[in-house]
């Protein structure tokens, strides 16, 4: 792919990132104006323990999103293209069940993991009792948000980006509307935190049937012969290995011609229902999923270990104006990460393609091209993010008043922006090892992260206790980004050694193919 490519992918796939952070929002928005302080202080707890609770199924999603996209390749030369068919099928049936699974463990379960976050029994009883109420709720809809992630890596697999904004943007019109219908209920189990946890698990459920009806459900024609029954001419004349991009691209210098549907749209029309999504998935797909679990689930834990770290500090090490100038830095890093974590999707629905190909010279030059485009496409994305925390000490006033929490979170800038800096690499080549199932080696180093990037911030921790340092935030972003400055020599090193590997077993498949016409009569 070229870097155009690339960033056209990577801006539209922020939509996707987004779509979780902005049903969050609308959440603690509407409890916060409807239903007052407490209830909404129970929304911390709470989410905290769903949304890091959904890493463990996370697995799903990068593992769906690799398969389909190796799938569609293998598939370039059959138009019924059977085995994306297979995949996407099956991941949808295990998404289920998986789902289940997760929301009977979350419910049993959510009494102590609340209990474990918070620390202690310093928190009101009604704020823990609003928080359980949500936790157990939420676990009713997990089957239906596991299968939604997993529609949507599909979709991504297959490079369709509009299919998930569509289904997403209408979950989150009706998970506003039964904020507004349920939060301002009195009662404690449908109305306050109670009622933005119905108005979500409603909401999953409708996204999950929108999901399957847009797979099922295909576009119609024109009738009258424009855009559309061009294209499907020129697929129909085109050889079947170029027929996908041929329906799938648009051409934007002819006028009065209509975008083609995206490819899922239809997808799997006259081969799957709804029932079907309860029926058994296929054992020798399934398999394919096990190799994704480990090493996703620790990368996941990992990268999260420090964020949580941070937090840890500021609240046990530092004072208030620390704790408050954490909390706006945080909420400018949640929300520019979005954009650096596109390239890593993009990445994962390029690469595999590529990967899928037969060894030989043409694999290798092509995988160097991609790395270097995504290199490229990285450095843009951290010069573009570099220029948006550049603006956080203005943005900062509109947080807070306080001239001293603005002056600590001024000193969070330099790191935050050399974190961010560097982000477009490393989160390129951590999708670009994802898409080649580099799933051993990122599993290992997330592990040793998750050990140690924690224990680096904790010995910030000591060290202010016992007054041997002055800490502050700008300190601890200090710190993190030389995490980040680590990933990066390390992701450097790997992605020179899987080129080197991939370059010699071309220069194999070279000698023994000039050897084998040597011996030709």
């Amino acid at each position: 792919p070229s870097v155009r490519e690339i960033l056209r992918f990577a801006v539209s796939a922020i939509g996707v990132w987004l779509c979780g952070p902005i049903l969050s929002m609308i959440d603690t928005s509407a409890v916060g104006l409807l239903s007052g302080t407490a209830q909404q202080a129970a929304l911390n707890p709470a989410v905290s323990v769903t949304d890091y609770g959904g890493l463990l199924v996370a697995f799903m999603y990068t593992a769906t999103t690799n398969l389909v996209a190796a799938a569609r390749q293998a598939d370039r030369s059959d138009p019924a293209k059977p085995q994306t068919t297979r995949t996407v099928i099956s991941a949808l049936r295990l998404a289920l069940l998986v789902g289940m699974g997760f929301g009977l463990g979350l419910s049993l379960c959510g009494r102590v993991l609340l209990r474990t976050l918070i620390g202690n029994d310093a928190i009101d009883p009604a704020v823990f009792s609003a928080a359980l109420r949500y936790v157990r709720i939420r676990s009713l809809g997990m089957p239906a948000a596991v299968v939604i992630g997993t529609a949507q890596s599909a979709c991504l697999g297959m490079r369709d980006l509009k299919s998930p904004l569509y289904v997403l943007l209408a979950a989150a019109v009706i998970n506003f509307l039964g904020d507004a219908v349920f939060v301002r209920s009195p009662s404690l189990w449908v109305g306050g935190a109670a009622g933005a946890a119905w108005a979500t698990v409603f909401s999953q459920y409708a996204a999950m049937i929108m999901f399957v009806k847009w797979f099922r459900t295909k576009p119609r024609e024109n009738k009258g012969g424009g855009f559309w029954k061009t294209k499907a001419a020129r697929a129909a004349r085109a050889p079947s290995d170029d027929a996908d991009e041929l329906l799938s691209s648009s051409d934007s210098t002819k006028e009065n011609e209509k975008t083609p549907p995206p490819m899922s749209r239809g997808f799997l029309s006259g081969r799957f229902n709804f029932l079907d999504l309860f029926r058994k998935p296929e054992p020798d797909v399934a398999r394919e999923f096990l190799p994704y679990v480990g090493p996703v689930t620790s990368t996941n834990v990992g990268r999260i270990s420090g964020y949580l770290a941070m937090s840890h500090v500021a609240s046990s090490a530092l004072g208030t104006v620390d704790m408050a100038a954490q909390q706006i830095v945080l909420s400018f890093f949640l929300c520019l990460s979005p954009v650096s974590d596109s390239l890593n999707l993009t990445a994962q629905s390029f690469i595999p393609s590529i990967f899928a190909r037969p060894w030989g010279k043409e694999r290798s030059d092509a995988m160097r091209k991609a790395v270097a485009s995504f290199l490229r496409a990285g450095g843009i994305i951290g010069a573009a993010l570099v220029a948006l925390v550049s603006m956080i000490p203005v943005l900062g006033r509109l947080f807070t008043a306080d001239p001293a929490v603005l002056a600590q979170v001024n000193t969070a800038v330099p790191g935050v922006a050399l974190f961010f800096a560097l982000s477009g690499f490393v989160m390129s080549g951590e999708g670009m090892f994802l898409g080649q199932r580099d799933l051993k080696f990122l599993g290992n180093i997330y592990g040793a992260f998750f050990l140690a990037v924690p224990a680096m911030l904790l010995r910030l921790k000591r060290r202010a206790l016992a007054g041997v340092q002055d800490v502050g935030v700008g300190t601890m972003w200090s710190a993190f980004s030389a995490y980040q400055v680590v990933r990066l020599f390390i992701w450097a090193y790997r992605i020179r050694y899987l080129q080197r590997q991939r370059d010699a077993e071309a220069e194999g498949e070279s000698s023994a193919a000039d050897a084998n016409a040597l011996l030709r009569p």
